[in-house]
């Protein structure tokens, strides 16, 4: 009797052991908190659909707050089992501390190219600690009927360029372009980081900078910070206070008619412009017509597995899928503008993100120059671009002594710089 009762005990607690682990609730970290509503109407649900007994709670933290809230959370062992990768040296960092488990076994990595995975890599490409989700195009978004309004083409040269916002000027409907200043990371990165890969000839000239056989005092480098010195004649009065959610909103409101854009803004700008006017897309100008293009096609989101987390089969299995084709597809038109780093063809619904990734067919891709291996020392080199590129927009500084600065710090503690 008391050898039937403990049998039935033991099957009991197995039985109930097998329930509760068929019951797992995944956490996602995450920067991206403007996405919510799509992971919780569209993607999640597509996953649980098909995978029963495995739950996923998406829980973003304010981009600005991230790193410091993510790496509190790691540190306290309080962090949640899938953790969204920021490209490079950020993601970097966290697999040296081993705060993001080796994912280079995954069998869903087979779907991705090695340019696609390096953002996520050791810099021996020997181990891979993410799954690339997805990566954004700079370029310009411009009031498609603002231009049709006033006879404008979208421009291909520097000079049609300028042409185009002294037609907008001078016509004074629209603000030529809008940017501000106030919070310096946009004068860089869609300023500095989008036209200068047509100056610094994309991967040739970052991989030149990173082996020491350029300065950022050449020519390919100081000839950006003229070009956004320019930019200051058409960006509004008061661009100098004027933060990013000020530029955003003087765009959808119609009253700018160009935006120098990351392509995560399609999703952000198409449903508050609701039919108010249309918009295009248009690359960084060339110098002259026929010269080769270059984009930066920036590898900017994946997602890592947390080594402490006590559901690690359940988010592996949750990896897998955010590594498969499906997963690409319903991303990349959930989020257009999100373009997706997967091996497999995917088709996507949005015209406008159609033009951004249309690109690719004829420009040259890079990242943004200062992502791999320049930002990790002090000073900052990403940092550093932001205040330089803002402060030779406002005239607080000039080209030549922007790059001069940017060159001295970061000869001050990378070798092959000095």
């Amino acid at each position: 009797m008391t050898r039937t009762l403990t049998l039935a005990l033991l099957a009991g607690t197995t039985l109930g052991g097998m329930a509760a682990a068929q019951d797992v609730t995944l956490t996602i970290e995450s920067w991206r908190n403007d996405d919510l509503t799509i992971w919780q109407s569209q993607i999640i649900p597509a996953f649980e659909a098909a995978h029963p007994g495995i739950k996923v709670n998406f829980a973003p933290t304010a981009p600005a707050e991230y790193n410091a809230v993510l790496n509190s959370k790691l540190d306290a062992g309080s962090a949640g089992d899938l953790i969204t990768c920021r490209p490079f040296d950020a993601s970097l960092e966290l697999y040296n501390k081993g705060q993001l488990a080796d994912l280079t076994d995954l069998a869903a990595m087979a779907n991705f190219s090695d340019v696609a995975k390096s953002a996520w890599q050791t810099d021996d490409g020997a181990t891979t600690f993410c799954v690339p989700m997805a990566s954004v195009i700079h370029g310009f978004i411009y009031n498609r009927t603002a231009f049709e309004e006033l006879g404008l083409e979208p421009p291909e040269t520097v000079d049609e360029f300028y042409a185009v916002l002294d037609a907008i000027r001078e016509e004074g409907s629209y603000i030529p372009m809008a940017m501000g200043t106030a919070d310096q990371w946009e004068a860089a990165t869609m300023g500095y980081q989008n036209i200068g890969p047509n100056y610094w000839k994309g991967e040739d000239g970052r991989r030149a900078l990173i082996d020491g056989e350029a300065s950022l005092t050449d020519e390919a480098w100081v000839k950006p910070f003229r070009q956004l010195a320019r930019w200051r004649d058409y960006l509004g009065d008061g661009f100098e206070a004027q933060t990013y959610p000020d530029s955003q909103n003087l765009f959808t409101l119609g009253r700018a008619a160009i935006y120098p854009a990351g392509s995560w803004e399609i999703g952000v700008f198409t449903p508050q412009i609701e039919g108010a006017f249309e918009m295009g897309a248009f690359p960084p100008p060339v110098a002259a017509a026929g010269d080769t293009c270059y984009i930066s096609d920036h590898t900017d989101i994946a997602l890592g597995l947390n080594p402490a987390s006590p559901n690690a089969d359940a988010a592996r299995t949750f990896l897998e899928w955010v590594g498969s084709a499906e997963f690409a597809t319903l991303y990349a038109n959930a989020l257009p503008g999100f373009f997706s780093l997967n091996s497999a063809a995917v088709e996507m619904e949005d015209p406008l993100a159609q033009e951004f990734v249309s690109w690719r067919e004829r420009c040259e891709p890079t990242i943004r120059s200062t992502y791999q291996i320049l930002s990790r020392g002090t000073p900052n080199l990403e940092n550093e671009t932001w205040t330089a590129s803002a402060n030779v927009i406002t005239g607080a500084e000039t080209p030549e002594d922007a790059a001069a600065r940017l060159q001295e710090g970061l000869e001050s503690w990378y070798q092959p710089a000095q």
